[in-house]
This record gives C-alpha cells, structure tokens and sequence, in this order.
C-alpha cells in the first residue's frame, strides 16, 4: 500500500451532530480531542472539522445535512435525531482509563457500561473498558491495554 497523506490514519471516521459547533467543544473538554481543523460556513454550521487525539487518532464531525450529492447519496443524521440509533461506534486508547472515565462522567458523559476487565484469554490480550453516549447519542468506548501477551 502508498502512504497515507501526511498526518492521516489510514482509517478515520465522520460524526454528524445536530449542534456540532458545540459538540466538537464538548469532545474536546471531555473525551480528549484537540481541533486540527475547523471550516464554519452560514450561521456557524461546522462543514468539516477535524479532531486529532494524541499523535495518530483523528475524526471529523460536521453538521447534519441531506448528504454529499448525487442520486444515491443518504442523509447525514445524529443519533438524536433518530431515536437514538447508531450504525457505529468508535473506540479509542487512552493511557489511564479510570481517570478518563471519571473526567467524562464529570463532564457529562453517560455512562453506559461501567469500566470493566475485558479477558480474552491467555493467548491474546485483558483490556479495562468503558462505554459512553455523548450527549446527541453516539457510542465511544475507551480503552486501555492492561495485558498483552506478544
């Protein structure tokens, strides 16, 4: 495979939020994220943004919107504008998962599964875990390695 453009994963995802002007703040003072970038267009609708989390996590979040053009392309929704329902959820490491998940807890976040020890056996690997909605209803779990057996 080429590389990937500099300062990009080779995967990264996109949210969409009814308020995303304020949930890129939110994210950024709960879970961690830094804006990269930021592009507002009328009424301070965020079109794109980019949110870095330590040196190779990066997610965009935008605005709600019909889609990006053409016959096929479907509607950019938040969870909070369909009942809840999400078609993904992401995951990401963090160094000290006890003292993220009180962080978020303080800031907001729902809990949804408490921090536990994930065991996967001998021969693979024990993550401790969380799981949070952000305040429009998407799903982030966090992580952190406690036991790797390579």
């Amino acid at each position: 495979m080429k590389p990937t453009p500099q300062g990009w994963p080779r995967i990264s995802s996109c949210l969409s939020y009814k308020n995303a002007g304020e949930m890129i703040d939110w994210l950024c003072n709960a879970y961690g994220f830094e804006i990269r970038l930021k592009v507002e267009g009328d009424a301070g609708r965020v079109e794109h943004s980019e949110l870095t989390y330590g040196t190779d996590g990066l997610i965009m979040v935008g605005s709600e919107k019909e889609g990006y053009g053409g016959t096929t392309s479907a509607p950019l929704r938040s969870p909070a504008n369909v009942n809840g329902a999400n078609t993904q959820s992401l995951m990401v490491y963090v160094d000290d998962v006890d003292a993220h998940c009180a962080h978020a807890r303080a800031a907001g976040a729902k809990i949804v599964n408490e921090l536990a020890d994930h065991d996967y056996g001998e021969e693979y690997w024990t993550d401790r875990s969380y799981g949070a909605l952000d305040p429009e209803g998407h799903v982030w779990w966090f992580s952190q390695r406690t036991r790797d057996p390579r």
